[in-house]
């Protein structure tokens, strides 16, 4: 859905600060990153809908400031910080402090239109648990292979200790996951569509609904690009180079790797796919990237049409 709005706002987020581009005149450009600053920047803005406010992402300072800007029914877009660097760079613009940070993510704003965003309590919780449950994998991975290389009997059963105690995060985390998946009705009847493909697991699936809310309501060639397995193209005058995926959402390509291996064992659509790219002599990284786009344009047309796992879901993604 496009907007005609009449002015942008751009907003560098800091832990403690906000600068700020696109106010009128007189307005102050730095506030604190409170509830008390937040609040003062509300009432300095135009009538709701009037201005888009644009933000990078910052890894989580951002959040408070998109669900109280969303909350009072203005539109907020969270932007991504290397495109606004490159925009930075392409009008020769070098220099960088937060208010000149500010300006140009306004500027960024204006030139590209990004699309506003809602805000969900029950969404951010979701992703919380997920980004939490990944951070304890990988110190589990971590600490066993510590554990491998230790030579000292108190170091090792140091580690073991760690290791266990890892295990019972991951249950409980795993646990405040599928509550919350299935306290709420759509929810549960997307996690259920997406765990019915064999090869997608209950994390995998849980990852998809709390990283890729987009699911569903997207084009094929959209959430590909979008997740990052779109091939893009390498070529100039003549010469024609190899096609690589780039940018996207590396937490959701990481789980559709994983449950694209599984997919070409377990998944008839997806092996037989996986058997005629071979056949043809692609690499095997080739087929498995291949394949990963393959299941997640599945995946996005059972979501558009609210179906169950069938092997007729392949003629939809031809």
């Amino acid at each position: 859905m496009s907007h005609g709005y009449d002015k942008y706002v751009g907003i560098d987020v800091a832990k403690e600060s906000l600068d700020v581009s696109g106010l009128t005149a007189g307005s102050p450009s730095e506030f604190e990153n409170t509830a008390a600053g937040r609040a003062k920047l509300l009432s300095l803005l135009p009538p709701a809908g009037a201005c888009l406010l644009v933000a990078e992402a910052t890894g989580g300072y951002e959040r408070d400031l998109v669900a109280e800007v969303v909350a009072a029914g203005h539109h907020i877009a969270v932007v991504n910080p290397r495109q606004v660097r490159d925009f930075a760079k392409a009008i020769g613009l070098l220099a960088k402090t937060d208010r000149i940070d500010a300006g140009v993510i306004a500027r960024f704003g204006e030139a590209t239109r990004p699309t506003p965003q809602g805000f969900s309590e029950q969404q951010e919780q979701l992703r919380e648990l997920i980004v939490r449950r990944r951070q304890l994998v990988d110190h589990r991975t971590a600490e066993k292979n510590r554990c491998e290389q230790a030579h000292s009997t108190l170091v090792r059963n140091s580690v073991r200790k760690s290791i266990e105690g890892i295990d019972k995060d991951l249950k409980r985390i795993d646990r405040a996951i599928i509550q919350l998946v299935e306290s709420n009705d759509d929810w549960r009847g997307r996690y259920e569509r997406l765990k019915s493909v064999p090869g997608v697991g209950a994390q995998t699936a849980a990852t998809l609904m709390a990283e890729l809310p987009e699911l569903g309501r997207l084009n094929r060639q959209q959430v590909a690009a979008l997740v990052g397995v779109a091939p893009f193209n390498r070529d100039s005058g003549q010469f024609r180079g190899r096609r690589t995926i780039w940018g996207g959402r590396a937490t959701v390509r990481s789980g559709l790797y994983m449950a694209a291996i599984s997919a070409k064992k377990h998944n008839p659509v997806i092996r037989a796919f996986a058997a005629r790219l071979l056949a043809k002599g692609k690499p095997p990284k080739v087929v498995l990237t291949a394949c990963m786009r393959k299941l997640l344009v599945i995946l996005n047309a059972m979501l558009r049409s609210d179906e169950m796992w069938g092997p007729r879901l392949a003629t939809l993604t031809q």
